[in-house]
């Protein structure tokens, strides 16, 4: 690692509400994420230096790009303050991430906002799932004639699981279980005031549609409205805001370890190029083994918890083995025995997840970020992990084409 990366803090919206049914735009949530944050840290627009927007398909949704201007479209104070935008499926937020840490790495800036953003509900569900299948796949050559292209695409995961190891389906409603108990600790949960029975996590075709192969309506992360805003900032910057706020620089919150990797758009190509070797996606693998390595050399064993990207149940149970939770295949283990449940041995998902909290595409790796902020500096109230320290991020776009992995420490 270059030079370290803090992060000061941050604020998500309620990923409860609608905001097309409440007559909001997605500048309505951008304003509300910005404003929220600046009120949550304590922060003034003139000690932001730069800014980057993590979005995946506001053209597609709401008819708009640009989104670097919104800042100053939210608040005058921001004019001629560079901003930028960054894309990369439902990782859109981490790359959004990175390159504000290059930028602090380089000394180019000392302290910035990044700011992850999806509006996803103002359509039809079935329109949604047009919008954000092919973008992210390889457009006219995957998932031709699927209704709904992701359950597809993560049935199929599932079903190499199956295929290589065995999978059962029981392991997979006791993720999607633990998910959905999490979000009812976090008040910004999209599913924290929904109601289920045990009929909700079977295989019951009433109580849980089938959508596509595997994958039941309970193994899916939500469609959300959603924004989360982080402010990242150099070591100088930092010490400077605990000054300024009454704090310790040892109680904010820091990036240890990152690890970005990018592989083929196609899934299948993925999976073929997997083949022999005993992770399903090397290049998960790779990445967080990249973050553990700037790290400082740090094993899973060495994390208080993780926030994962859990789009859909079968997403998480690929990143149970790949963070090395178990070995290679026997995911099962760590569910059947509660290593990954909130009091268990490793916490995964303690905010709820994509599945429990919501997933709006492009704000979920910040979203992430700043729940990990929240748990290593004991914030994070309900949903607070005992005595976590260090947590770890796993986000990935596509069918597992960008990841993105993250240590966070304090």
């Amino acid at each position: 690692m270059g030079a370290k990366t803090f992060v000061l803090g941050g604020y998500q919206t309620d990923f409860s509400r609608n905001w097309a049914r409440h007559e909001e735009s997605l500048f309505d949530m951008f304003k509300a994420a910005l404003e929220g944050g600046l009120a949550a840290t304590g922060l003034e627009p003139d000690e932001i230096d730069s800014a980057h927007v993590g979005n995946f398909t506001a053209e597609i949704f709401c008819n708009q790009g640009h989104l670097g201007g919104f800042f100053t479209a939210s608040d005058k104070r921001f004019d001629g303050m560079p901003a930028q935008r960054h894309e990369a499926a439902c990782a859109s937020g981490s790359m959004a991430m990175l390159s504000a840490m290059a930028e602090i790495e380089a000394g180019r800036y000392d302290l910035i906002a990044v700011l992850g953003i999806e509006m996803m509900r103002n359509v039809p569900g079935d329109q949604a799932a047009r919008n954000i299948g092919g973008p992210a796949m390889w457009a006219d050559r995957e998932c031709l004639d699927v209704k709904y292209p992701w359950p597809h695409i993560f049935a199929e995961l599932g079903d190499e699981y199956d295929n290589r190891y065995g999978l059962k389906f029981e392991h997979l409603a006791e993720i999607s279980r633990i998910n959905f108990d999490n979000a009812k600790r976090n008040p910004n949960a999209q599913s924290r005031q929904w109601t289920f029975t045990d009929e909700s996590f079977s295989e019951d075709d009433a109580a849980n549609p089938r959508i596509s192969g595997r994958i039941r309506r309970s193994d899916c992360g939500q469609v959300t409205d959603g924004a989360a805003i982080v402010f990242l900032a150099s070591e100088k910057a930092a010490r400077t805001y605990a000054a300024k706020h009454g704090k310790s620089l040892d109680n904010i919150a820091r990036i240890d370890g990152w690890g970005h990797r990018t592989s083929h758009i196609s899934y299948k190509d993925k999976i073929e190029a997997s083949r022999g070797k005993p992770y399903v996606m090397p290049n998960v693998r790779r990445a967080i083994e990249d973050a553990f390595s700037r790290a400082g050399g740090l094993t899973v064993n060495d994390l208080n918890g993780i926030e994962t990207h859990d789009c859909f149940s079968t997403t998480e149970y690929m990143a149970i083995d790949h963070f090395g939770i178990t070995a290679p295949g026997e995911s099962w283990k760590a569910v059947e025995n509660g290593d990954i449940a909130f009091g268990g041995r490793i916490p995964v998902n303690p905010s709820g997840g994509l599945i429990g909290l919501g997933h709006p595409v492009g704000a979920t790796g910040v979203r992430m970020m700043l729940d990990c902020a929240k748990q290593v500096t004991g914030t994070a109230g309900d949903y607070q992990v005992e005595g976590a320290n260090r947590f770890g991020i796993l986000n990935i776009g596509g069918s597992g084409t960008t990841v993105a992995s993250f240590v966070v420490a304090a």
